[in-house]
């Protein structure tokens, strides 16, 4: 428990970058695309924490051009289904245990690491995987999922303040429980 009045900040639109000719976002885009062109991927499931290959795999392929594979995914099953609905409900007594301010401490973090060092490995993915451009990527990957979870963030507290008037000699409240 936090022993203080946590305000979060006041979140405002991710910047969308420009990526003009000799720009560091457009070198470390161009990167990224090099990177994932040079190797094929082994995407595992991961399940509480834990990488699981099923050895069922399939092919990510670029929806231009059929015949590039940038990825092998191993496919889930019933018993990976099984795994990762335990594995989910074991972990949520501990985010729900967890002050607010904390659990939005994590998407604010989640958020910075998006729009610094892993924003090129998005849009590169973004931009291979469902053949978008550079200004989609950003606009509609990027951004959006920044946004996302900055302004929810922002949003939590407000949420939280909505509570019912109370009648004399009561004291009526909601308890939200975290998904």
């Amino acid at each position: 428990m936090i022993n203080a009045r946590v305000r979060v900040p006041t979140p405002i639109n991710e910047p969308i970058l420009g990526y003009a000719p000799g720009s560091a976002e457009k070198a470390a885009l161009k990167d990224q695309l090099r990177r994932f062109a040079k190797d094929t991927v082994d995407i595992p499931l991961v399940i509480g924490g834990r990488e699981v290959r099923t050895g069922d795999t399939g092919s990510c392929i670029l929806p231009h051009d059929h015949a590039t594979v940038l990825a092998t995914y191993h496919k889930g099953n019933a018993e990976t289904v099984q795994a990762a609905i335990e594995a989910a409900a074991a972990a949520r007594p501990a985010w729900a245990a967890m002050d607010w301010e904390s659990r939005a401490a994590i998407f604010l973090k989640a958020a910075d690491l998006l729009a610094g060092r892993y924003r090129q490995v998005l849009n590169a993915a973004t931009m291979l995987n469902q053949s978008k451009t550079v200004f989609q990527a950003e606009i509609d990957a990027a951004c959006e999922l920044i946004d996302f979870w900055r302004f929810n963030a922002a949003y939590m507290p407000q949420i939280y303040e909505q509570q019912p008037e109370s009648a004399a000699g009561m004291w009526n409240y909601v308890e939200y429980r975290s998904l």
